[in-house]
Order: structure tokens, then C-alpha cells, then sequence
């Protein structure tokens, strides 16, 4: 359903739309940008949200600890209000008993005199004032800096799956290896967008969808939570590059902002989460980690938060941050071994003076001791921590408690169900009666200095599966393709051989020529901009396979007629040099998979599983297609300012309204069965919500819900409002899953994208299997923000729905009933 031109301009908020380059346009920059008045603040505190009893199968109560089951279809939405009272009236009656500085050391980190990379200090049993402090842990994908951990699939691999189950499972494993190392918050999830293809976190969360990156950040957070860790929910807000990222403005207009960039993050909410963590750079002129509209306004009252956010490490920018909602300040110093904080005694001569008030401090710290209490974490039970960040080797203070278990099966089958595949002539995958073949390029073998050798995974000389930076950890071992697929061919009696060098392209021929099939591995790495590889200073330079890829794959395929592509990698590449080479008849998107990459990928060539994962991004024909690039250059000491002018066309709502066709869209992947789609109906759900009867009417009658506390989490915006069903066949040869996806299309007169993804499940089907399939709307999903009004407004006119195997691939067509 592309748009023309004229139509979309029309369509975008005030700011223009962006003219995308080749190159890298010039940087505007901010000559000031807004500071918080050191002047005395009265606090008022934000009441907890109002919300209707309890209604069984649809509002139940609900604790961290007991979640409501997975389903490939939530129509529950679980109620941790009480919980949260019970733990938030623990935590006053305990913080009422601190003395002033014990109130302050609450929220102030201390670095590094402990374990973890980020510490609040004990208070110390005096008068039944006790309480031992929060060890504070990276990363959204394991333990970082521990042994004895397993190294899980990266987030973006994750959300590849579209299989709520598995995202719930792998944060449930996490949280139980946290817990188990006695860490009280996993610095975790990550659910910025993907709007740029080349931002060098990308890999940490979920994709460039909202919709899909929120329920994965709610699975992921109802797992980790329920093995009894804090999740914390991250990085708060617009944090999408790397380059000069404490130094950039986002200006971003408020519809956008609730509809793309904070939807994860209320989710979050939704999942109970109990901490959010401010990000370092500033949203429309003021920092992050000091914003009262993010902060107070949107998280704590319109979403009704109420855990604590902290900020990114030396991302607080000023005392006066406490007013505007920054509950706790890590590592504590202004800057890395200062040993100076903006919070501290600065803190406390603050309150003692009046300029920040003793009601606002208490509940800073009522809040983050409510975290506490919320996962169980006062339970003698609970473990201390057993592990020493800062040297891991001393035997003093690192245990070696070993957490794995057997959580090695779920980073299997999360690396198998991500793989995508892309491209199979003439059914060339799976494998069979394969008597030779031969692996090319260093990603197909070992990382030459181990698979921890490059600290904080900083180098990429193996196969690569994870990025790099803050969001890795230690890998307990690192299986290999090359490894994984001569165990197979041991099995199989296929001859093996390899040749690991990507520039001898003369080589790279000669080791090609004459064997029956050969698989060329490509990668492509990014990561945090504190650590540069190859001049990618943590975003990537560009959308090329590193290693020459383009180059070694084109010379595989020109010698061998049976060339399969393996690529691993953080993100979209541009492809284009060698995807229609007739050489190449298989190729697989296998991304960051964890440390059992060469297993997953073995389950996917010899069919011990069929490929159902699904991209999670677009795959472009030209970098230049995207509508967002990096924005680089200034000086070190400029506010870059970096404009939203998408607006909410990111990623494949770009390409739709745009009439641009991609590589692959969004949503993609191949399976080695088919499937086809019939008898779609759609019915209404009976509400049982008579609590927010008038709210409901308003809605109806195409009324916004007025701004509140918990405007926009409330129940009767989230329970469900009609299921689609449809029944979906295997009409092939192969057992296999499925992902329907549901794809919404408001009115014109809403301004939105052509399609807006708004719902998907997933069903695994034996050959000539049918099944049933469900898909719930609700409010929420067919609602748009009102600006003016501040609340969600039911557009008038026909909304209209999709429901297929990509944003591309429409099966079903209906109508939402008027």
C-alpha cells in the first residue's frame, strides 16, 4: 500500500522529512541546551495508579514471582499493583527508620569498592535499621564480567524468533544465573529502536519495531523477574547512536515519542518492572537523566512506574536531577574515579537546606528499597554476591559458583529459531547426501585469541556472536561452525575441509573448486563507542561484510556452483553485490547467536529444525533507502542536534509509505515447509470492565482518555477487544513453524504509516496439519495520540487489518467492526 510523495508529507509532523544522503550530512549543533535552576523545589508525590479490582482470567493479581503463563496470544494483563503496595509500604516503614545520610547512601552508587559494576552500599544493622545494599550487574545477555555463565542470544536474535515463549524462557535462565551470582539488578533489557541500521547497540534490543521490541521486553522482563532479579528496563530515551552520544539533542515531537520510542518502555511498566534507567543524551534540549516530561510526566505518571529509575553510568548531569524524577545516580561519581557525586553529600546539603525536599528523598529511596522488596530479595534465601567484577581471577572474592545449568538448550534452540533464511534454490537446504564440502572465511572457525581474548568482546577475528561492549559477557565456551559441522559430517561421512583466510582470494578458489557444496561465513560487528574495532568507533561505519565479505563470497560463488551464504551479523548489510549471483543457492541471516552458534546453525542446514525466524528490521537495497543515518562531525564540545524527521515512519513504515521496495522487508524469512492461510473471522470480546464504563463509552465515541496517572496503562485500554482467527495449513513436506503477523491500517485521516504492526503468533505444524490461530487488538493497539489532548483517541473513519507472512506478504484481509 505505497504512498506517494505528496500524500506523506502530508502526513509527517511539522518537522520535514529527511533528506537522506550517500554521505553523511553536516552537523547542526546546540549553542545551549536547559540546566535545571538551583532553587528550592516543593515536591508533590505522584500517586500509585487507581486501577479496578480484580478480574479473574482477564486483571488478575499478580506478583513477580507468579506471572501469568506464556502465550503466543496474551489476552491477560496481569495486575502488580498489589504487589507493588505491599512493597512499597515495606520499603516506607523501613526507609522512616534511616537516618538522613543513610537516605542519601540509598541513592548514591559507590565505585568500585565492591563487587559489581554498580553498588548501593550496606546500611548497617544499627537499631533495627538494616539493610545490605544492591549489587548491580550488566548485561541484557548474561553475567558480564563472571564465570561460570552462559552466554544467551543477543536481543535482537531474541525478538528474530517472534516465539514469546523462548524470549520468556531466556529471561527466566538469565534471572535465575543472576540471582544465583547474588546480583540484586540485571542492567537489562535494552529496548531501543533500530532506527538506524548502523547504531552500534542495535544488537541489545529488539529491532525497529515497536510493537514487536515492547513484547519482547515484556517477556523478557516477567522471566527475569520471576527467577527473582530486578530487570531494569533501558536506555530511557532516544538513545539510538553511538557517536558523541552524551553530547546529541533528539528532538523528537510527542507523538512520536509515545508511539514509537516509549511504547517498550511502557510495556516495561506493564511487565512490573523495577527499575528504568535514564540514558545519556538529551531529549529536546535537556538531559535524559534530568527531564521532568520523560520522566516525571510520561514514566511515572502517565505510565504509573513506580520502581526507580536510575541513571547510566555518569549520566547524572546535577543534584537537581533528584527533582525531575532520578531516583538513584550510578556508579555514584560524577565521572569515573572522581570520587565526587552529584548526589552524596551534595545530596544531603541539598535537602538540609531546602532546595530539594526531605518528602522527594524519602521517596527516592522508598522507591528503590520497593524494588527490593517487590522480587523477594529480603528472603534470607537470597544469595550474597559470590563474584568479584573487577578481578575475576581472585580467588578470594570470586567463588566460581557455577549458575549454568542446562541453560545451554535455550541459547540452542533461540540460535536455531532466529536463523532466518533467505534465499533456497531449488531446495538446496537441508542438506542431504552431501559427500564434500568446504568452509570459508575466519567467521566459519575460532576466535584466534580464545573466545574471551579481546576484552569486552572488542575484536572479531572468529565467528562472531555477540557485539561488543557493556551488553556482553563471558563466553563458557564459544561452539564454532567449523567445529559443529565436522561433528555432523563425522555422522554423515561428508569430507570436510575449510580455509579461514578472507583476503587470499587465490586461495579462497583454488580450496572452493571441485567440492560439492561450500558455505562462505561474512560478519559484521558494532558495539559501545568506548571501545573502537577497525575504525568503528561502536556504530558502524558502513553496511558492508567486514573482511572483505562482498568480496570473498563473489570469489566463492565465481568457483563453486553450490555456494551457501552464512552471515552473522549485529544488522541489516546491504547485500546487493552478490545476492542474485546464480551460484548462490541457499543463504542464512543467523545474527548473534550465543555461544552455541555453530550448533543452532547445524540444527538449520541438516533439518533438525526448519527455519521460522523472521527479520526483525528491513533489509534495504541502499543504505541510502533507510530514513534515518547517523548524524557525525562537530566538535568535542558541540551538542550535535539530531532531528526526528521521520517522525513515526521508521524502518519498513518508511518503505511502505514510500513506495520503496526492499531486499527482504520486515518480517521476512523462508521455511523449508509452506503454509497457507483461510477462514479468518473476527469477534468482539465481552467486556467485564464495568469499572471504566464511561472511559470505554468516550473511547467509543472517538473521545481521548484524559491524562492521569496510569492514563496509559490502564486496564480498559489493554484488556481485550476483539480476537482475530484464522486457520493456517502446513501444505509441505516438512515439519515446521509459523509466524503469522497482523498488520493494523488506520484511516488517512489518522497520519499514520500504510501498515503498523499490532500483533503476531506462532504455531508449529506437522505436513497437512491445520490449525487455529488467534490474534487479540485491544484499545491501545487501535488507538493514535492525541497532542492536543494528551490521551489515545479511536480514530474515526474504517481501520482495516492484514494478516500474513511479512508487512509484505498479506494473506487475509479485514475490517475492524464499526
Amino acid at each position: 500500500m505505497p504512498f506517494v510523495l505528496g500524500a506523506l508529507l502530508a502526513l509527517l509532523p511539522a518537522l520535514a522529512v529527511a533528506q537522506v544522503n550517500a554521505s553523511y550530512p553536516a552537523p547542526s549543533t546546540l549553542s545551549t541546551y536547559y540546566t535545571i535552576p538551583v532553587s528550592p523545589v516543593a515536591f508533590t508525590p505522584i500517586p500509585t495508579p487507581s486501577d479496578p479490582p480484580p478480574i479473574p482470567g482477564i486483571f488478575p493479581s499478580a506478583a513477580p514471582s507468579n506471572p501469568p503463563p506464556v502465550s503466543p496470544d496474551p489476552q491477560v494483563v496481569p495486575d502488580f499493583g498489589p504487589a507493588w503496595e505491599i512493597a512499597l509500604e515495606k520499603a516506607a516503614v523501613k526507609v522512616a527508620n534511616f537516618t538522613l545520610e543513610e537516605k542519601v547512601n540509598v541513592t548514591t552508587g559507590v565505585y568500585p569498592t565492591t563487587r559489581c559494576v554498580g553498588n548501593i552500599a550496606p546500611v548497617y544493622p544499627i537499631e533495627g535499621r538494616g539493610w545490605p545494599g544492591l549489587c548491580l550487574m550488566d548485561s541484557p545477555l548474561g553475567v558480564r564480567y563472571a564465570d561460570f555463565v552462559t552466554a544467551f542470544p543477543a536481543g535482537i536474535n531474541t525478538a528474530a524468533t517472534w516465539n514469546r515463549a523462548m524470549i520468556r524462557l531466556r529471561g527466566l535462565y538469565m534471572g535465575q544465573e543472576f540471582v544465583g551470582k547474588g546480583v540484586n539488578v540485571q542492567l537489562g533489557p535494552m529496548m531501543n529502536m533500530g532506527k538506524n541500521a548502523q547504531g552500534g547497540r542495535n544488537w541489545e534490543g529488539f529491532g525497529a519495531d515497536p510493537f514487536l521490541a515492547g513484547e519482547a521486553a515484556y517477556e523478557t522482563i516477567l522471566g527475569m523477574q520471576q527467577a527473582g532479579v530486578q530487570g531494569c528496563a533501558k536506555h530511557y530515551i532516544n538513545n539510538e547512536q553511538e557517536f558523541d552520544r552524551t553530547q546529541e539533542s533528539n528532538t523528537v515531537d510527542d507523538r512520536t515519542e509515545h508511539e514509537i520510542y516509549a511504547h517498550p518502555f511502557m510495556r516495561s511498566v506493564m511487565a512490573g518492572v523495577a527499575s528504568v534507567m535514564c540514558s545519556y543524551d538529551l531529549i529536546n534540549g535537556t538531559y535524559a537523566c534530568e527531564n521532568d516530561k520523560t520522566l516525571n510526566q510520561i514514566l511515572k505518571m502517565e505510565f504509573g512506574f513506580q520502581g526507580y529509575v536510575m541513571s547510566d553510568w555518569a549520566a547524572t548531569r546535577s543534584t537537581m536531577g533528584a527533582t525531575a524524577g532520578l531516583d538513584m545516580t550510578m556508579p555514584g561519581d560524577i565521572n569515573f574515579g572522581t570520587n565526587s557525586s552529584y548526589f552524596g553529600g551534595n545530596l544531603t546539603t541539598f535537602v538540609e537546606n531546602g532546595t530539594i525536599s526531605m518528602d522527594r528523598l524519602n521517596d527516592m529511596a522508598t522507591r528503590i528499597l520497593a524494588g527490593w522488596y517487590l522480587l523477594g530479595q529480603d528472603s534470607p534465601t537470597f544469595p550474597p554476591t559470590n563474584f568479584n567484577a573487577f578481578n575475576i581471577t581472585d580467588p578470594a572474592t570470586n567463588e566460581r559458583v557455577d549458575v549454568m545449568a542446562d541453560h545451554y538448550t535455550i541459547v540452542r534452540e533461540i540460535g536455531a529459531a532466529s536463523t532466518i533464511l533467505l534465499k533456497n534454490v531449488e531446495n538446496t537446504l537441508p542438506l542431504k547426501g552431501v559427500r564434500s564440502l568446504v568452509m570459508v572465511g575466519s567467521d566459519a572457525g575460532p576466535d584466534l585469541r580464545g573466545p574471551n581474548g579481546y576484552p569486552d568482546r572488542g575484536g572479531d577475528d572468529g565467528v562472531l556472536a555477540m557485539g561488543w561492549g557493556s551488553g556482553s559477557d563471558n563466553f563458557p565456551w564459544l561452539i564454532s561452525p567449523l567445529e559443529a559441522i565436522q561433528a555432523r559430517a563425522r555422522l554423515d561421512h561428508t569430507l570436510v575441509s575449510w580455509f579461514l583466510e578472507d583476503f587470499d582470494y587465490a586461495g579462497v578458489a583454488t580450496a572452493v573448486t571441485g567440492q560439492q557444496l561450500a558455505i562462505v561465513f561474512v560478519n559484521s560487528d558494532s558495539g559501545e563507542g568506548y571501545i573502537d574495532v577497525d575504525g568503528n568507533e561502536g556504530d558502524r561505519r558502513n553496511l558492508t561484510a567486514w573482511h572483505g565479505g562482498d568480496e570473498l563470497i563473489l570469489t566463492v560463488a565465481a568457483n563453486n556452483n553450490n555456494t551457501i551464504v552464512v552471515t552473522h551479523s549485529v544488522g541489516p548489510l546491504i547485500i546487493e553485490p552478490w545476492i542474485d549471483h546464480p551460484n548462490i543457492t541457499a543463504v542464512l541471516w543467523a545474527g548473534v547467536p550465543g555461544q552455541e552458534v555453530g550448533n543452532s546453525l547445524v540444527d538449520i542446514l541438516y533439518g533438525s529444525w526448519t527455519p521460522s525466524g523472521r527479520l526483525p528490521y528491513t533489509i534495504a537495497r541502499n543504505a541510502s533507502d533507510y530514513p534515518s543515518q547517523l548524524v557525525l562531525g562537530g566538535y568535542p564540545q558541540d551538542i550535535l542536534s539530531i532531528n526526528y524527521t521521520q517522525g513515526l515512519f521508521i524502518d519498513y513504515r518508511w518503505f511502505d509509505a514510500m513506495g520503496i521496495t526492499p531486499r527482504y522487508e520486515f518480517g521476512f524469512g523462508m521455511s523449508y515447509t509452506t503454509f497457507e492461510y483461510s477462514g479468518l473471522s473476527i469477534s468482539t470480546v465481552p467486556n467485564y470492565d464495568s469499572y471504566d464504563t464511561e472511559l470505554i463509552n468516550n473511547w467509543e465515541a472517538g473521545l481521548p482518555n484524559p491524562l492521569g496517572i496510569g492514563s496509559t496503562t490502564a486496564l480498559w485500554l489493554h484488556t481485550p477487544l476483539y480476537v482475530v482467527s484464522f486457520k493456517v495449513t502446513n501444505t509441505g513436506s516438512y515439519y515446521g513453524g509459523e509466524i503469522p503477523q497482523l498488520y493494523v491500517h488506520f484511516p488517512a485521516s489518522a497520519s499514520e504509516p500504510p501498515s503498523v504492526l499490532k500483533g503476531f503468533t506462532n504455531l508449529n505444524l506437522a505436513p497437512g496439519e491445520t490449525q487455529t490461530a488467534t490474534i487479540t487488538l485491544n484499545r491501545y493497539d487501535l488507538s493514535i495520540w492525541d497532542v492536543v489532548a494528551q490521551g489515545w483517541v479511536k480514530p474515526s473513519d474504517t481501520i482495516t487489518f492484514t494478516i500474513g507472512a511479512s508487512s509484505r506478504d498479506g494473506r487475509l484481509y479485514g475490517t475492524i467492526p464499526a
